[in-house]
């Protein structure tokens, strides 16, 4: 079992998550520039002491049994500033999920973060293939997908918080994530 390291990139923190993180989650999270794309188990309107039960019952339990890794993200200047949350998980057809408040959004924040956690995806957990599910209409995402050399590989209908909507999965394999590295 792979315990969650603390990473480092250029501009983020990228912390193992811990319980005390809840707060700044409940303050922070329930924004619909946030939820509406997100998979309609996330409660919405999102009550009081949704993100403590999110983070000790969800996040913390899953790493506990090595199928999960999450992490808050922390701009390097404001190192107590929680502005966003990324994770992997080893769950078919969803092995990354992640948010960022809106006013962190547009400046290749959320692009540094994937790499490093594609990184430790691939070379530490040593696993063949990273597949992220998204709302179709999730434009800011499919771009950094895109970006980051994933491929579409299935659409269907799934429920987001926002209701049905078409939904994508894309991919990418280590073999293709090494080729970017080189």
């Amino acid at each position: 079992m792979v315990a969650t390291p603390e990473i480092v990139t250029d501009r983020l923190i990228l912390k193992p998550l811990r319980s005390e993180d809840a707060q700044q989650i409940q303050r922070k999270f329930p924004r619909w520039e946030i939820v509406r794309y997100l998979i309609s188990t996330v409660p919405w309107p999102f009550p009081e002491g949704a993100a403590q039960h999110y983070v000790d019952n969800v996040s913390l339990a899953a790493s506990k049994k090595g199928t999960g890794w999450f992490w808050s993200l922390r701009p390097k200047e404001e190192e107590y500033e929680l502005i966003g949350v990324i994770s992997l998980m080893d769950i078919p057809d969803n092995n990354r999920g992640f948010w960022l408040v809106p006013e962190w959004q547009g400046k290749g924040l959320m692009a540094e973060a994937c790499e490093a956690v594609n990184e430790f995806w691939f070379e530490t957990l040593n696993k063949e293939v990273l597949r992220a599910p998204k709302a179709a209409d999730n434009q800011r995402s499919k771009n950094l997908s895109m970006r980051n050399g994933m491929r579409l590989v299935r659409t269907e209908k799934a429920q987001y918080v926002s209701g049905e909507l078409d939904s994508e999965l894309w991919e990418i394999t280590r073999e293709m994530w090494r080729g970017r590295q080189d």
